[in-house]
């Protein structure tokens, strides 16, 4: 989740009718139990009854670390295992999921639990790595150790997180993984799964895996679903904003029950796949979904302790419902218990923070007085956080900033300091964001803090990506600057042959592109490998935009700084740039410091 992307709007239509069909399909649909045969595939095995009646949470221990590669380095205790499950068992989290069979993780885990008789039980991960089948060889031993050694602890096997879906950076295919599972499941008794993104289990785009070949192997689904990611990327798969329900706590509480309203829709839309395939026997629970405490990834107007809270209430309820036989997946295990400095933008899930503080979506379960810390902070349900009034905010200063790490005095007050960035197409042709292989992206001389990283995955017509202020800002009026202003950035790269950059104005119907081929040697910019700083007078940029895709005949479809919907847009289209598919490699490309002058 750490990289943005977007549907083209044919494939968003086509995913949200879908979805919202099976929405209405799935009010019809019981959840069915956990045994019995599939049309195909293999004889199913029945899922423990402690698994729906626990409630369930994922686990990682890790405190320290910084960035992914710290994770080798940080020494893990059994005490300190020992008091994050006394934590998960104080507030009655008594089914854990672990992501791997690690020694250093897993095997401690199950040893604390089974020495300490801690009542918990544990879904096992097994950890499996693109394009490493020593180390996933390797780890389905320890795995299938553990399963044996811990049978009575561990409920349940899943071989691989996020493995299949189209924007998975741990990608491997539906044979690979299907082989994984079925090496795993022969050698151990218990039911195996794995997880990934719900949009796979729905096979919600042609250009998707077939699940089938994974489905035919595995005992149950384990989907993950996170509407708050969804806002990120991609956008429009539900109304977030909401912006129908008067300003305030109406809205907000809108926003969240639309919030659950999504990851139920898409639930029924796994369940409506897997009934169609014949496989409406197979059970279904929630492997991961959670809400933010904290934006870490341009989640502003969404993510607080309050929203966070609201969203944990109302899977519980969903939890519920289930737990009275109204159907539903049968667990839902919340991402995440704890939070993990490495994870960088992907980062404030936790129902405690790094330090063991129960944030206020779990104080309730953790009162001082029986000698809990809680985070620092006092909230009301006032204090949840809503989308904004500001579809049309006119931008009179000198400046306007899209993405940059401080904003000079005197610039305008219609700002950003972060971003949002969306790949075109599905998949994405394109992905972005501020870090880089788990790696913090530093940015230009001159705001060198963060900068941002784009990763073209190119088709063959090309890619692109849309970077859009995390303001809340929807549509900016930025007329102010077509007669004197200047498009600037900072961009490193070795990209050969011509990029295009610009702006899109409008939406939907009136969508215009307006993008230039940039060649290296014009405006500042050199692709050769190092910082430069690029301005480009909006002027100059205007003469290259026309009608968005799709929009041929629309007659809104017009240059229109009034309503400027994404203020900065790179791409490379071949039959744009001149550029041929042989020239677009996977060159990185950074940029940093993006806004408006005049």
């Amino acid at each position: 989740m750490k990289f943005s992307q977007l549907f083209s709007s044919s494939a968003r239509n086509a995913l949200w009718q879908r979805t919202l069909a099976a929405l209405v399909g799935g009010l019809l649909l019981v959840s069915c139990g956990g045994g019995g045969v599939v049309v195909t595939g293999v004889t199913q095995r029945l899922l423990s009854p402690e698994v729906p009646s626990r409630n369930a949470v994922n686990y990682a221990p890790y405190r320290t670390s910084q960035v992914e590669s710290d994770r080798a380095n940080e020494t893990i205790t059994e005490t300190m295992i020992k008091q994050d499950l006394d934590l998960m068992v104080a507030g009655n989290f008594k089914l854990i999921r672990l992501f791997d069979s690690s020694d250093k993780v897993a095997k401690q885990t199950l040893k604390v639990i089974r020495d300490n008789n801690l009542d918990i039980k544990v879904m096992l991960g097994v950890w499996i790595a693109s394009g490493n089948d020593a180390f996933n060889q390797a780890e389905i031993v320890r795995g299938v150790a553990l399963a044996k050694q811990y049978s009575d602890i561990v409920l349940a096997v899943s071989v691989g997180n996020e493995t299949m879906v189209n924007w998975s950076f741990n990608r491997l295919t539906v044979a690979q993984m299907a082989a994984y599972i079925k090496s795993v499941r022969s050698q151990v008794t218990q039911p195996v799964t794995t997880d990934d993104n719900w949009a796979f289990f729905a096979k919600t785009n042609e250009q998707d895996q077939n699940p089938r070949a994974v489905l035919d192997v595995i005992d149950f689904v384990a989907m993950h679903t996170y509407p708050l990611a969804e806002t990120i990327h991609p956008p429009a798969t539900w109304d977030w904003q909401q912006l129908g329900v008067t300003a305030g706590p109406s809205r907000a509480t809108a926003m969240m029950d639309a919030a659950i309203a999504a990851a139920r829709a898409q639930h029924a839309s796994v369940r409506a796949y897997l009934d169609s395939q014949g496989f409406s026997k197979m059970p279904i629970l929630i492997g991961e979904t959670g809400w933010k405490a904290v934006a870490s990834d341009g989640e502003f107007n969404r993510a607080h302790p309050v929203n966070q809270k609201m969203y944990f209430d109302r899977l519980q309820t969903w939890t519920n419902e289930m737990r009275a036989g109204q159907g539903g997946p049968k667990s839902i295990f919340y991402f995440a218990a704890f939070d993990e400095d490495w994870k960088g933008s992907d980062d404030k899930w936790g129902l405690f923070n790094k330090n063991r503080q129960a944030r206020y979506v779990v104080q309730s379960l953790y009162p001082k007085a029986q000698g809990f810390t809680h985070e620092p902070g006092t909230y009301a349900a006032t204090d949840a956080l809503f989308a904004p009034d500001v579809n049309q905010a006119v931008v009179s200063g000198s400046r306007f900033t899209v993405y940059a790490d401080s904003v000079p005095t005197g610039a305008s007050a219609a700002v950003a300091t972060g971003a949002d960035l969306f790949g075109w197409d599905n998949p994405p042709t394109a992905f972005g964001g501020e870090e880089d292989a788990g790696v913090r992206v530093t940015g230009a001389p001159g705001d060198s803090a963060n900068g941002l990283v784009v990763k073209p995955v190119p088709k063959p017509w090309g890619w692109g990506l849309l970077v859009a202020p995390s303001n809340g800002t929807v549509i900016a009026n930025l007329s102010a600057y077509e007669a004197t202003g200047n498009l600037n950035f900072s961009i490193k790269t070795s990209y050969p042959g011509k990029l295009e950059v610009g702006f899109y104005t409008g939406s939907g119907a009136s969508g215009y592109d307006v993008y230039m081929p940039l060649v290296s040697g014009s405006y500042g910019y050199v692709n050769d490998g190092n910082w430069h700083t690029v301005t480009i007078p909006i002027r100059d940029i205007k003469p290259s935009g026309n009608k968005g895709s799709g929009n041929e005949g629309s007659a809104t479809s017009v240059f229109d700084l009034s309503k400027v919907s994404n203020p900065f847009v790179i791409a490379d289209r071949f039959g744009k740039t001149g550029n041929n598919q042989a020239s677009a490699t996977n060159t990185k490309i950074y940029i940093d410091n993006i806004y408006w002058s005049k």
